[in-house]
């Protein structure tokens, strides 16, 4: 078994991070990093407990540790610290040795860390031989994208063989991409909020690096532009989202859905890895968040709607579970992808 720790381990994607990897069999939780408030008292105790599942009764026990590389007894840490935090401490740890995969925002877009979706760029983990020996460290970073930038590009890259070159998307988001605490009950209910703080820039730029294409020395961003409007919703759980692709090539519906059925990233052997990368749903009014979101044990993308739109776009609606898809289990399987290629 690989040592694991979590970063964060008490907040609403640390939470995620215990739920996946309390059963893994590859990774065995052996430290729950938190802030300092927390240090020294039983996970048990400090984490209010938020999942609709019973917390595990083998991390009930652990003490909770400082975010500091020396308290942390691991092998690979899994990353949910807020971005300000991470942007330091995610350093700290690949200085000191350890594998860190990250679902924070502060290292995504540098240009030597794998941004990593392993369905779509896994060749961009050749980054990490050039980011140990730029920064002379002895461990490495790899993060995971934006939780709706994930479904996306899931979708898009099956379509890559036809030209983009535009993406239109507008995402409705679940409240718990904001953490329980994030949006108040009295903001969101009988309400939509058609504001989230930075999550357009992430939507409208991190999908260019992961489609990009990389020469053996950095990667090279794909030339087409995305442009997005992001929404709250009162949601708890499943992020959706129209999305409008025009390609040189001018698919087809019939051809654009062919595309994604064949969609096959041959990652079966991976424990975190869906059957099914993509589900692509025939009825009029799929897929809803409510009854797609555990497709694939949370790790499916599901895709709905696809149709042919104004000058020769091809509009379509896909959905995935954020916290698991788009967050936790995304930093997950990146590990599992780490461990094949032998990086662990």
């Amino acid at each position: 078994m690989i040592k694991a720790g979590i970063l964060g381990a008490t907040g609403a994607v640390g939470q995620r991070f215990v739920q996946l990897l309390a059963d893994h069999p590859w990774f065995e939780i052996t430290s729950l990093a938190a802030s300092e408030r927390s240090a020294g008292k039983k996970y048990g105790e400090v984490a209010k407990w938020r999942l609709d599942t019973d917390l595990p009764e083998s991390v009930r026990d652990i003490a909770v540790v400082s975010t500091r590389p020396e308290e942390v007894d691991a092998d690979i840490v899994f990353s949910a610290l807020p971005a300000e935090e991470a942007l330091k401490i995610e350093e700290d740890f690949a200085r000191a040795g350890f594998v860190v995969s990250s679902n924070a925002s502060s290292h995504r877009m540098d240009e030597d860390v794998p941004l990593l979706i392993p369905e779509v760029n896994p060749e961009h983990l050749g980054l990490i031989e050039i980011q140990k020996k730029k920064r002379k460290w002895d461990g490495f970073i790899v993060t995971n994208p934006n939780c709706s930038t994930i479904m996306m590009v899931m979708t898009l890259k099956p379509l890559m063989g036809f030209g983009i070159e535009s993406v239109h998307v507008a995402t409705m988001q679940a409240v718990s991409g904001a953490g329980y605490e994030g949006v108040p009950s009295m903001a969101i209910l009988d309400n939509v909020i058609p504001y989230i703080g930075g999550e357009e820039h992430k939507m409208e730029t991190e999908p260019l690096k992961l489609l990009g294409e990389f020469d053996g020395k950095a990667v090279k961003n794909a030339k087409f532009w995305v442009s997005a409007a992001c929404h709250r919703v009162p949601v708890m759980d499943g992020h959706t989202m129209s999305i409008w692709v025009r390609s040189k090539e001018r698919p087809s519906a019939e051809e654009v859905k062919n595309a994604m059925l064949k969609f096959d990233p041959r990652l079966g052997d991976l424990p975190t890895s869906p059957k099914k990368a993509l589900i692509v749903r025939d009825e009029p009014d799929r897929p809803q968040p409510r009854l797609d979101r555990n497709q694939g044990r949370g790790m499916s993308v599901s895709v709905g709607r696809i149709r042919e739109g104004q000058d020769g776009a091809i509009q379509y609606v896909c959905m995935g579970h954020n916290t698991i898809r788009g967050a936790a289990g995304a930093s997950i399987l990146n590990a599992e992808v780490l461990k094949k290629k032998g990086y662990l």
